[in-house]
Parts: structure tokens; sequence; C-alpha cells
């Protein structure tokens, strides 16, 4: 298994050196070069698996036994997963009428990045510590990443993780999943701005390759492969779990299931996309708040960002650049890098790309989308309360709206992913008329101290924040240089 850039300027790189990078040298997201193809008989086969087989199993496809023996994975995955508060890892919430609710955010932060960045982190980690090597993590966050970076990476000897979030953006169980880790490999930025103003600096650094060799800089968002990989076994579990495959023909022919996903970065429908590609019967529906850049550019080709992007009651997805998207282009055109090349560069300078008919349309017919406003969201909220006494968080709301205003096609199966726990969005419980209760956990933040630094809005501000964000990073690795740690 190798992998190459999305843009076309890189191939035959290791999963090792993928996972240690963020963007590829050419601006270009990493991709396998071929995919591997998931058979009836090897679905049947798979029904049944407890959840972290099943991650065990995808992430045996694409991580060379060579590499990372498949002993050793099981105990990693194991291990990554075995902090969550629920035992099957994730769980399936079945309501009435056909609401088939994917709960993914049974992590330490209550998000679904909890299942891909604790396994990431324990690959990283283990490569590391073989090579008595460090590394220097950069991860910009819209408000869930960046705590679930923290989260599984804090104390660990091989890394250092700087983190910056949009500050005034995100709900408070958020920012103190992030400013309360006191631990020294830990380094906080709150900047006034949003989650795509913090993308800029950060592609800046990325794109600068001596100081991502000589400070073993790499990314920890769904930029990294590794990320986008583990998301591939939660569409895989839907699917073996609620599509009714087990009463299928034994003519090979399996069902389809509809899955709906709330987005933003487009990881999760890159992840769903590419499971598709590996042969899993899946129709896919993207769903987004009013930052609908996703709906935009599947329905009329007008892939281009807001003047600002609007803050929703559904904040982890308020996002105007859904970068994973260059993914999905990517195997839409055929692994076509030039093509890609040209379309995400125009975008990342001007903004803007309109999409040529004949790409839409072929997008159209891979993905589904819709919109839902903030009243909308409230609506979802408390009607899947009235219906089921079921508390959606306000990103889930997103996704379940659809079940609402969308009726189902007879005899398909659907799967609503539920990406967070209400407890971490209480503001928009209460605006729905609802109540939660917290979990301790949550509770137990409001008494631990904070520490993070603030980048401040200023004329040049992209600059100061990219030469605050470098000193950083240079400081971190000189301290450990100091202490005889050596990079990769």
């Amino acid at each position: 298994m190798q992998y190459c850039s999305t843009r076309g300027g890189v191939h035959g790189w290791g999963f090792r050196d993928v996972l240690f990078s963020g963007y590829a040298p050419d601006g270009g997201m990493f991709m396998p070069e071929s995919l591997p193809v998931l058979s009836a008989d090897t679905l049947r086969g798979w029904r049944g698996l407890p959840y972290t087989k099943l991650v065990v199993e995808v992430a045996s496809l694409f991580i060379p036994p060579q590499l990372i023996p498949r002993e050793d994975l099981e105990v990693l995955v194991g291990e990554a997963l075995s902090g969550f508060s629920v035992p099957e890892v994730v769980r399936i919430a079945q309501l009435k009428e056909g609401l088939s609710v994917l709960e993914l955010f049974h992590g330490d932060t209550l998000a679904f990045k909890d299942l891909a960045m604790t396994c990431t982190v324990r690959f990283l980690d283990y490569f590391l510590r073989k090579d008595n090597h460090r590394a220097t993590v950069v991860v910009g966050t819209s408000g869930d990443t960046g705590g679930s970076a923290i989260q599984s990476a804090k104390g660990l000897s091989g890394l250092d993780v700087v983190v910056v979030y949009p500050r005034g953006r995100i709900t408070p169980v958020q920012e103190k999943h992030m400013i309360t880790c006191l631990e020294d490999n830990i380094h906080v930025f709150a900047a006034n701005g949003s989650s795509d103003d913090i993308d800029q600096p950060l592609r800046s650094l990325f794109a600068d390759q001596e100081l991502v060799k000589s400070h073993g800089l790499m990314s920890l968002n769904s930029v990294n492969w590794s990320r986008v990989m583990v998301q591939l076994a939660h569409f895989i579990y839907a699917y073996l779990e609620l599509s009714g495959m087990e009463y299928a023909k034994a003519d090979g022919h399996l069902p389809e299931l509809e899955v709906v996903v709330p987005t933003g970065g487009a990881g999760n429908i890159a992840a769903g996309y590419i499971v598709k590609q590996m042969g899993l019967p899946l129709r896919l529906v993207a769903m987004v708040n009013s930052n609908d850049i996703v709906h935009r550019t599947v329905t009329t080709g007008d892939f281009s960002m807001a003047t600002n992007v609007t803050q929703t009651l559904a904040p982890a997805i308020d996002i105007q650049d859904p970068y994973n998207m260059e993914r999905v282009f990517w195997l839409l055109l055929g692994r076509d890098g030039a093509s890609v090349k040209t379309m995400m560069e125009e975008f990342q300078q001007s903004h803007r790309h309109s999409l040529p008919e004949n790409h839409r349309r072929l997008l159209s017919q891979i993905l589904s989308t819709g919109t839902v406003n903030d009243e909308g969201i409230l609506q979802t909220m408390r009607r899947c309360w009235e219906e089921n006494q079921y508390v959606l968080c306000p990103h889930s709301a997103v996704a379940v709206w659809h079940h609402y205003h969308c009726p189902h096609s007879p005899g398909l199966n659907r799967c609503y992913i539920a990406t967070a726990s209400p407890a971490k969005f209480q503001a928009a419980v209460t605006r729905a008329g609802l109540t939660f209760d917290l979990p301790d956990a949550v509770l137990a933040l409001d008494k631990l101290a904070t520490r993070y630094q603030n980048l401040e809005r200023s004329p040049d501000w992209c600059k100061d924040w990219e030469d605050r964000l470098r000193e950083k990073i240079k400081s971190v690795s000189s301290v450990r240089r100091n202490k005889g740690t050596c990079y990769i």
C-alpha cells in the first residue's frame, strides 16, 4: 500500500511517512494510490465483529504488517479505544419511525473525533518510541479536534501539541477541554478569528519544508490520512448493523444504506465516499448549517467561500473551507491530480471556483445535500425529544433534520451520524427548551486551572499569527533538543 498526493506531485510514500505529514509537499492531501475492494463475502465475515476489531480489520488494509505487525496493531487499537464510556465504543439508538442514530461521542471529549484521534496518536507514539524520536503536532480546530488531540496526546514523551482555536466561537466545554490541560507537552493559543482564518497561517507553516523537516512538524487535523482511515470503520459498522444485509439473497447483491452526516470540513464525508468506492453500497447525504459551501457546490457548482463564516448553534461545522472535499474531487475526477491542483490552487487564491456542469453532475450522483438554519436545528432538537425523549446535540440535529423533512425511500434503511454529546452544547439545549444532565467529568472542568495564550487581531494578523506559532514551534524544539531528544 503506497500513497500519493491529490495534486499529482508526490507518489510512492509509505504509511509511516504519510502519518507524520500534514499536507503533501505539493500542497495536496495524501490518499492511497489504490483502494482495496470490500467483497460481499468480506462484509458478511465482518458482521458481528466488535467495533474495536472492525477498526483493526480496516486499518490492516492500509498499514503493512512490516510497519505495524498485526498483533501490535490489535494492542494499539485496543488501548486507544479502551477508555470510552460504553463498552461497545459506539452505540446505535433505535428511535421511532425508523430513526437510527449512530452515537460516536463516547470518548473523553464527547465527540466523534476521539475515535480516530486516539488511534492515530497511538500509531504516532508507536513509531516515536521505536525510533526514540519526537514530533510536533500543530492543530487548528473549529471546536472538537483540538480537545481530542490534547486529551489523546497529553503527557506523551514523544509528542508536543500546539493547538489554535477560535476564541469566542466555540462552547465553554469545548474550550475547557483544551485550556485546562497543563501538561508540559501541550501549548494552546486562542485566536481572535474564525477556524478558516486559523487555517491560513497553518498552511504557510506546513508549506515551509525546512521548518517541517527540522522540527518534525505534522498535523492531526483530518488532513492526516490516518484520521480519515479510522473513520472508514464507522461507516462499515453502520452498514453491517443497519443495512439489513443479513436478509439479502445469497446471489452477492447487497442492499444500500443511506448515511446522513453533519458536515463541516468534510472529513467524514470523504471517509464515506472512500468506503463507497471500496464497494460498500452507501448513499451519502451531507447536511450543513448556514455555512453552506458543500450544499452550494453540489446543487449549483458554486464552490466558493462566503465573505464571513456565520456563527451558528453548531459551531464545529462553522466552516467555509471544507478542505477534505479535495479528496472527494480527486476520486470523482478519476485521480486526475493535475485537474485537482488547478481547481484547488484557484480556490485557495481567490476563495472561489465554479465547478463545470459535468463535474457537478458527477458529484450530485454520489452525494446529496441539505442546509439547516438555527431555527431548524432547534425545531429538530425539540421534535426528537417530544417523540423519543432523546436529546440531540445541535450538530446531530443538522443531520436528523433530514429525517423529518425527506421521506424514506421504500426498502431503504437510513443511519444518522451523531457526532457529539449534547453535554458540550448546553446553550443550544437550553434554547431548545430542553434539559440535559451534565456528566461528572464535564462538571469537574469548571474547577480546573487554565493555561493558554492569545493571538490578537492586527492589521497584518495572518503574518503575526504565523510568526508567533513559528516561534513557539522553535522554542519547543529547542527545549527538547537541550534534553537530548532527536526530531524525526
